[in-house]
């Protein structure tokens, strides 16, 4: 029998409900990029894989996966009279604003509190800034269950690069093996096998679908919500 010792979750369409979290701020983010232009925001989200009219974010664009840096980087090259530099650091603000009304794809204090109960360390790994992902937990009431988080800024690499499971895999104090990683995007996935993971789970509450995921997943979930009964089972 496999022994996981560790769950290391993304935050964004695993944790939260990227919708609702996340359509506001891209909106802002594309407009503030645009300088006001409103024609220019709607070119922007459409580069990054929002569509301006539903809000709709595809599964593996730049929106649903990427770091402030790539998704500035796009939008300067699509148009953006800033700068890839300077406009990263005020995506950076506008996703850290946009932490403070995160919303949750269940009743995460509950879930990570039995996760716990089971010796299990956890960690959150996203392409969002870390101050963000802090923020987010300690909004949310999680960040006394959380041994590790990683964001692009953290030192360790960006996804799907091994370095955020790596560093689970160092601060935790378990092997590689033992390692759950749980997220709704093939970069997680992808990271979880680069970094040769004991499990790769998906989770459909995000902006991939099935077919998207099961490739490259050893499981595929409604939500974080049946990761205990899956746990259960192996």
């Amino acid at each position: 029998m496999t022994r996981f010792s560790a769950v290391l979750f993304d935050k964004d369409g695993t944790l939260l409900d990227f919708d609702k979290t996340w359509e506001p701020i891209n909106r802002r983010a594309s407009l503030f990029a645009a300088d006001g232009d409103a024609m220019l925001a709607d070119r922007l989200m459409v580069i990054c894989g929002m569509d301006p009219k539903t809000g709709k974010v595809s599964a593996g664009s730049l929106f649903a996966a990427a770091a402030s840096s790539e998704i500035a980087a796009a939008m300067a090259q699509g148009g953006s009279p800033y700068d890839a530099e300077e406009l990263t650091v005020h995506l950076d603000r506008f996703f850290l604003e946009g932490a403070a009304n995160s919303v949750p794809v269940t009743d995460l204090p509950a879930l990570f509190s039995r996760l716990r109960s089971r010796g299990l360390k956890l960690g959150v790994a996203s392409s969002d800034n870390e101050a963000s992902i802090r923020l987010m937990a300690e909004r949310l009431g999680v960040i006394g269950f959380l041994d590790y988080i990683a964001g692009y800024d953290s030192g360790h690499g960006v996804k799907p690069g091994p370095g955020m499971i790596e560093g689970f895999a160092r601060q935790a104090g378990v092997p590689l093996s033992e390692i759950v990683m749980v997220g709704d995007n093939t970069h997680d996935l992808h990271m979880a096998r680069n970094a040769r993971a004991g499990l790769a789970v998906g989770v459909l509450t995000g902006t991939s679908g099935r077919d998207a995921l099961a490739p490259d997943a050893d499981h595929v979930l409604a939500s974080i919500d049946d990761l205990e009964a899956l746990l259960d089972r192996l």
